[in-house]
């Protein structure tokens, strides 16, 4: 039943006071709102109690974020807050920001007025209104370009650097007069300065700072800094870094700070593509090195202030590294970095991360879960390791599943398709998620809110489908588009407590205006934000009390009327779809493909041959509005190599033909386009090959980056027109233990899993990379993460050693790409006592013992044989 006009404008402008009043309130409490105490807690100033925040970082004001919003010519402040709008959403109550003291400060340290500032300004009184605290770092260090080319910024940073910063006398006392001066700064939204604002609540001295020289001198530095912060009248908890420059943990622990902060990249930083495979053990600790050799770690709070597990789009790893950072002790995590709406189509921002509700909806159902269980769960209580840990209080994590769940008995989260019954379905009042439960049918792609008001009346806020395009972690351009939003017309089956089968749907956010009555709980819906109402319910007399006492709970920082996303910006048939490599002969397969821009009443047709055989024409069917699949008979399936394309019919005239994206009728006389996925059809029995140096490039080699003593490298192989891989480590033992490398193949061994019982040996191709023998240790690694290696020794000779998959044993792993800091656990060993299954490896990896003279090998091929 429609809500009248009025009513609803009065509960929207109660539901505004609720929301925002204690924004203003705090104005008037001097305290801090929270303090360290004597044995390193952060709690509450007001009841004592013990203090959790979880956020995220958010750069849109300074840099690359800011410049990147005038390329469309956005609004920055209306970006802005249709990001804050998300964060509230997502129920994130912290944000912390390196600011970039080379763009608001000159080279004496003194502060500039300008619009990045004001920026800012704006940014941490939309923070306020929707009660999310706020941790500054006023020094970055950086210079503004990234991913773009430094600018020339009049900042102190820029005529010093890093690195001089932090010893050279001028830079230091320039430091010192910007600290004093912005903390002393008003801003005009909020009629305050960042010392007297108490929702601003922590303040980290630098950003990930680079020490070097005398080691008494840094703790000199960092004691200057902490008196200049204070002398601005500062009375709120002081951090500093104590995990970039772990040399000098020790006297950054004897500063007179309040804190020390952290960082977690536990998959590591700039892949360049998509990391496949199982990487929670890389999350299955995080460790703190200096616990038992420092006693002041016993007296100060801990904070982390950057994480992300970067180039994964998997929903599960944020809830299990919020686990482990309780379980480290931390009070205050924040994601890095949220990436702005206006360019989230392109992953610009940071290629290596993407993070946002509309564009990454699973990962960002996931940071709300993570952020619960952050909250929630106690700090230093200690888990078993994975996967007995992927069960923890009400939380869940799955790498099989791709998902993780938060399920109480008022709360019912999910990132992905479950099956998990709710917790108590009659009491809940919040809810959210990505896919289907057995609460809601749903099979777009988008995320959806629905939280209860009143008995039998619920807000309901469903996103656009988002779909992939390309892969968002390869190299970044605003050109290139990586998540396309789509706004279809989805069914939506709902069972919720107290509403029945046949409740209505009301629009309620600006130009929305598709209403619908739902018939035995199923209903169109289109992305937007409703009243749901269950069927003869008068809203118009619904208790506004209630509605107000449940804007007051877990969700509250939003409002009836919100919504936030983008449009949909090209409704060209698009089609995704990403072949297999090789699958076994004489066995049916499924093509699969994401289709946008294709309606329910167009063909999509999968024209299918073998190497100058004709085409057998298979209709697509549609799975969901974005989701086509075909199978492919078993008799079309012979060795050799099937072609084949896929091509969207609209009407009798407008054909487009993928890959290539083609426009035309496809058979037409003229069309010169020969563009076709490949598929090899291997002969029964045949070589399985899981790693092939001439075609694979997703390689992770340890040591990582460009350690010095590293070298790797694709050199000639033994026959003609092939590579091999070689990586050689002439660093000691005790610097780097262990010289390795991995790749994931599970994309290889899944579409010949039928026939991997019959497989009983592995051949390694591989020679020395010195003129004697060196141990090597072949290991496979499974989806539950158990490895089991077996090793061989090589010699300076091209030779084929033959490995019997019997003679693999339980083993440890090398975490790959290597977690940082590099002070966190580099091996994994998983205490399963299960024997290996061929069907249940995904990833390969290459280990040598590290040698004083130096280790290396070249490797050519590792094949799988009968």
């Amino acid at each position: 039943m429609a809500l009248h006009k009025t009513g609803l404008f009065f509960l929207f402008t109660l539901l505004l006071h609720t929301c925002f009043a204690q924004g203003s309130s705090n104005a008037k409490n001097e305290r801090p709102l929270v303090y360290v105490d004597k044995k390193g807690v952060l709690r509450y100033t007001a009841d004592n109690k013990e203090a959790a925040f979880f956020g995220t970082n958010y750069t849109v004001p300074f840099a690359y974020g800011y410049r990147s919003h005038h390329v469309p010519g956005v609004d920055i402040k209306k970006a802005m807050e249709q990001d804050v709008y998300h964060f509230a959403r997502l129920g994130l109550d912290a944000f912390r920001v390196h600011i970039w003291d080379t763009e608001i400060a000159d080279t004496a340290g003194n502060l500039l007025e300008n619009e990045h500032l004001a920026l800012f300004d704006y940014l941490v009184y939309l923070l306020e209104q929707r009660n999310i605290k706020i941790a500054i770092t006023p020094i970055a260090f950086w210079g503004n370009g990234y991913p773009e080319k430094d600018e020339h910024t009049p900042g102190f940073a820029y005529k010093y650097g890093k690195k001089q910063s932090l010893v050279n006398e001028a830079a230091i006392q320039a430091q010192a007069n910007y600290l004093q001066q912005l903390l002393k700064h008003v801003n005009p939204y909020t009629n305050r300065t960042y010392t007297a604002d108490r929702n601003i609540i922590l303040l980290e001295i630098n950003n990930e700072p680079f020490h070097s020289g005398p080691r008494e001198k840094v703790t000199e530095y960092v004691n200057r800094m902490a008196a200049a912060v204070r002398s601005a009248g500062w009375k709120k908890p002081v951090f500093y870094n104590i995990s970039e420059s772990p040399d000098y943990a020790g006297m950054v622990a004897k500063a007179n700070v309040d804190g020390f902060s952290f960082q977690w990249y536990p998959t590591g930083l700039v892949a360049n593509h998509t990391l496949q495979g199982n990487y929670l053990p890389n999350v299955d600790q995080y460790r703190v090195p200096f616990a038992d050799s420092l006693p002041q770690l016993a007296t100060k709070a801990r904070m982390v202030y950057e994480f992300d597990a970067g180039d994964m789009l998997q929903s599960n790893m944020y809830p299990a590294m919020a686990r482990s950072f309780r379980a480290a002790g931390f009070q205050w995590a924040t994601q890095f970095a949220y990436d702005p709406m206006t360019t989230a189509y392109a992953n610009t921002e940071y290629q290596t991360h993407y993070l946002n509700l509309a564009y990454t909806p699973a990962k960002a159902i996931s940071l709300l879960i993570a952020g619960k269980a952050f909250r929630n769960l106690p700090r230093l209580q200690q888990y078993e390791a994975y996967p007995k840990d992927s069960s923890f209080g009400s939380f869940r994590t799955s790498y099989r599943n791709n998902m993780s769940e938060m399920n109480t008995a008022a709360e019912f989260y999910y990132s992905g398709s479950t099956l998990t019954q709710p917790l108590n379905a009659a009491a809940l009042k919040h809810i959210a998620g990505v896919g289907s439960s057995p609460l809601v049918q749903y099979s777009g792609k988008g995320a959806y809110f629905i939280d209860q008001l009143a008995e039998g009346v619920w807000r309901l806020e469903v996103m656009p489908d988002a779909v992939t395009v390309n892969d968002p972690f390869g190299k970044a351009s605003l050109q290139k588009e990586v998540t396309r939003i789509v706004w279809n017309t989805q069914q939506m089956t709902i069972h919720l407590p107290g509403t029945g089968g046949d409740f209505n749907l009301t629009p309620l956010n600006t130009g929305n205006t598709f209403k619908a009555t739902a018939s035995n709980g199923s209903v169109a819906i289109r992305p937007g934000t409703y009243l749901l109402t269950a069927a003869g319910k008068n809203t118009n007399a619904t208790a506004a009390a209630a509605l107000m006492a449940n804007a007051a709970s877990t969700n509250a920082n939003v409002t009836l009327q919100e919504f936030v996303a983008p449009a949909g910006v090209n409704n060209t048939p698009l089609v995704i779809h990403a072949p297999y490599k090789e699958v076994t002969a004489g066995k049916a397969f499924t093509i699969t493909a994401n289709a946008t821009g294709v309606e329910a009443a167009d063909k999509v047709t999968l024209y299918i041959n073998r190497f100058y055989g004709e085409y057998k024409t298979i209709s697509m069917q549609r799975t969901s509005a974005t989701d086509y699949s075909a199978e492919v008979p078993a008799e079309l399936v012979t060795p050799g190599l099937l072609n084949y394309t896929i091509v969207v019919q609209k009407g009798d005239s407008n054909w487009y033909t993928f890959p290539g994206n083609i426009s035309g009728y496809p058979f037409a006389w003229d069309n010169y386009n020969d563009e076709k996925w490949n598929t090899y059809v291997a002969t029964p029995g045949s070589e399985l090959e899981l790693f092939n140096a001439t075609t694979d490039r997703h390689i992770f080699p340890y040591p990582s980056w460009s350690e010095e003593g590293k070298v790797t490298d694709f050199t000639a192989g033994n026959t003609s027109g092939s590579l091999a891989y070689s990586i050689f480590n002439k660093a000691l033992p005790a610097k780097q233990p262990v010289t390795a490398w991995q790749l994931y193949t599970g994309d290889k061994l899944a579409p010949r899993v039928s026939e991997l019982n019959g497989f009983h040996n592995i051949s390694l191709r591989a020679k020395s990379a010195f003129d004697k023998p060196m141990q090597v240790k072949l290991i496979l690694i499974t989806r539950d993460a158990d490895a089991y290696g077996a090793t061989v020794t090589v010699n300076n000779n091209w030779q084929d050693f033959v490995i019997p998959v019997s003679s693999f044993k339980k083993e440890a792993m090398v975490l790959m790409p290597r977690p940082y800091p590099s002070f966190q656990h580099l091996w994994f060993s998983s205490n399963s006592n299960q024997p290996l299954q061929l069907s249940e490896v995904e990833k390969v990896e290459v280990v040598l013992p590290q040698q004083p003279e130096g280790t290396g090998i070249t490797v050519q091929s590792i094949r799988l044989f009968q």
